[in-house]
């Protein structure tokens, strides 16, 4: 059975979303899956070149090191669609790039993330929009990576993740209350609520378990070391501006966190902070946001509640993020 207490941290991710695949996915695209099972076993010794996700991966497996080597917290496992042939040439590079990677599934073109619960996972990384509105659609929760450019520096040994709120840590109820009565109404809605925690989002379970490791590693190094430097920075970089940011910190102490770094942009644009604070990975359930940040930083889109419908919308209009 699988480990789902709160002192492990599963993350699943497709091979197109860790690796470049999209020279092979064009085979597929233009030649059938038989060309394309052929080109992946004869090239099977060839190590991919990194993806979008390749360098939040990277960090989080690295993580290991800084806790007991019994315990190793952080576990990342392939959920593929790609068959058991074709896919080792997933596990030979992360051989090459000494990505300790040894468990998913590659299910020969059947569904992926309904394999999420087996494997203890708390969030599944792909770079196929179908699987992840599907997959969203069932609660899973799940994220599309979107095409980027952002370099990784090799030197930087820290995890910064950074966060929307609305959407993405909670629900969408108070994005209801801002759609349906604008932002007056939504502030009043805020304030009438400001001692009542947010309902869980999407990613509550992975932002509450990177919580729970970023204070565990602060306990046992942060009283030791007068130099330290925390190795998991956790980021909220949210539209909203005060007063409203009183039920978000209501909500973060509710959940026994205190410790993430947050921006209120106050409905002013993201990109800039998040090309500032660079960080590893940014999830976000709003399109625009991601479109104008992508270039700079790996971004990923999890469609949900009340911007679902455009997000799948948009999607499905464009082709460079279908891919």
């Amino acid at each position: 059975m699988p480990d789902s207490s709160h002192e492990k941290l599963v993350v699943a991710v497709s091979s197109r979303a860790l690796f470049d695949l999209e020279a092979e996915h064009k085979i597929f695209e233009d030649q059938g899956i038989e060309a394309y099972r052929e080109y992946q076993v004869k090239h099977a010794r060839t190590p991919l070149n990194p993806g979008v996700a390749f360098p939040f991966v990277r960090r989080l497996l690295s993580l290991n090191e800084y806790f007991p080597k019994d315990k190793e917290p952080f576990r990342v496992i392939v959920l593929s669609r790609n068959s058991p042939e074709s896919g080792q040439r997933f596990f030979n590079s992360c051989k090459y790039y000494k990505l300790p990677i040894r468990g998913g599934a590659f299910t020969s073109g059947q569904p992926t993330f309904p394999y999420m619960k087996a494997y203890g996972a708390s969030l599944f990384l792909s770079a196929n929009s179908k699987s992840v509105i599907e997959a969203t659609q069932k609660g899973y929760p799940a994220g599309l990576v979107l095409p980027s450019k952002a370099l990784d520096d090799q030197k930087d040994k820290g995890l910064r993740i950074a966060f929307d709120f609305d959407g993405v840590v909670i629900d969408d109820d108070s994005e209801k209350q801002y759609k349906e009565s604008g932002l007056e109404g939504f502030q009043d809605y805020e304030n009438k609520h400001v001692d009542s925690p947010h309902n869980a989002g999407p990613l509550t379970e992975l932002f509450k378990k990177l919580a729970y490791f970023q204070q565990l590693d602060m306990q046992r190094r942060g009283k030791e070391d007068p130099y330290y430097q925390p190795v998991i920075r956790i980021s909220i970089v949210t539209s909203r501006g005060a007063p409203s940011e009183e039920r978000l910190i209501t909500t973060l102490k509710s959940w026994g966190m205190n410790a993430a770094e947050l921006f209120l942009m106050d409905g002013m644009p993201k990109q800039f902070v998040l090309e500032q604070l660079k960080p590893h990975i940014f999830f976000d359930d709003q399109i625009q946001h991601l479109q104008s940040a992508a270039h700079a930083v790996p971004s990923v889109l999890i469609p949900f509640g009340v911007t679902r419908e455009n997000s799948v919308k948009t999607l499905m209009q464009t082709t460079d993020i279908q891919r």
